[in-house]
């Protein structure tokens, strides 16, 4: 795996303060039952890495002290995690609005049969990665067989009412693009993603949001192998627009790992740039507990391009759409 962090100094992306905090994006671990390869994650069937439930107590305690009205489920797959039904239940038992990061192969997993059904019970808002309307797409970027389990997936969450008309169920999509170029338009291509699904499947779902690939683990190692690295960092830096700074995610949004140390975003979390606070580097979620971070500098690198781009990317789509 190439490291690529040295290489994202050469821009010298602008400075980005936080602004009040709403998300908490949790990283409940690496384990997965795919290896797509846009993940920025490095996320495998064999990673190990996992969140424990000690550190989803911290989760629970600081999402109650901050007031924290959103919370977003990461992994890998989150829902292999062992706590995650109950950071779920209890997040939810607190009013905050709980998004689950999910692959929909996941709801084929043994042991998962049920997981669609819970999912719908705590009004759970599915954000589920589907890289193209495609098939041969699909499985190129995720393996063979994924598109199919996909379809699947979304066609077991229609039934319960995701994503169809006047239903409080929220079903979202997640594009990428298949290797190193920006975003289409993220309207004209929800447009593109509906009709395709619906006639070809009979699918529904809410929202489409599109997504740029971070040039970091393994998708940036292959950039990196193939001679494309610096070219794709010209490429975001180029697209570079001012008016997309106000909008990034890490503004409003802190990002935890498996362990419980803290990150401005996921992004960061896989490039070990944690968030400083005071100059104390490597910060433990149970200890920014009650402290507000309003104000605290974001740390930055040329990899945050990929959130200025073009219409702007974030985890909740084009950020001008």
């Amino acid at each position: 795996m190439h490291a690529t962090l040295p290489l994202m100094q050469q821009f010298g992306f602008p400075a980005v303060g936080r602004a009040r905090l709403e998300t908490l994006q949790v990283n409940l671990g690496y384990k997965c039952n795919q290896s797509c390869l846009h993940c920025h994650v490095n996320a495998g069937p064999n990673r190990t890495e996992m969140m424990e439930r000690s550190t989803v107590i911290d989760v629970l305690a600081f999402i109650e002290v901050a007031g924290i009205k959103q919370l977003d489920v990461t992994g890998g797959a989150p829902e292999l995690n062992p706590y995650f039904r109950e950071l779920v239940e209890r997040a939810r038992a607190l009013g905050v609005n709980v998004i689950d990061r999910c692959n929909l192969t996941i709801l084929e997993e043994p042991g998962q049969e049920d997981l669609a059904g819970f999912l719908a019970r705590n009004r759970v808002v599915v954000t589920a990665s589907l890289p193209c309307y495609l098939e041969d797409n699909v499985d190129r970027q995720r393996g063979k067989g994924v598109f199919d389990k996909s379809i699947r997936g979304l066609a077991r969450l229609n039934a319960l009412g995701y994503g169809m008309p006047c239903s409080p169920l929220t079903l979202n999509l997640v594009y990428n693009p298949q290797g190193p170029s920006l975003p289409p338009g993220q309207a004209e291509l929800e447009a593109a993603y509906k009709r395709h699904l619906g006639e070809c499947f009979g699918v529904s779902f809410n929202r489409l949001y599109t997504l740029a690939n971070m040039p970091i683990q393994r998708f940036g190692s292959t950039l990196v192998s193939q001679g494309k690295f610096n070219a794709y960092m010209t490429l975001l830096r180029g697209a570079h627009r001012d008016e997309n700074l106000e909008g990034v995610m890490c503004r409003t949004l802190v990002s935890v790992d498996w362990m419980g140390y803290v990150y401005d975003c996921d992004f960061n979390q896989m490039l070990g740039l944690p968030l400083v606070v005071e100059g104390r580097r490597r910060a433990h979620l149970s200890d920014l507990i009650g402290r507000d971070l309003t104000g605290n500098p974001i740390a930055v690198r040329d990899h945050c391009y990929g959130c200025t781009a073009g219409q702007g990317s974030s985890c909740g789509g084009a950020l001008d759409g």
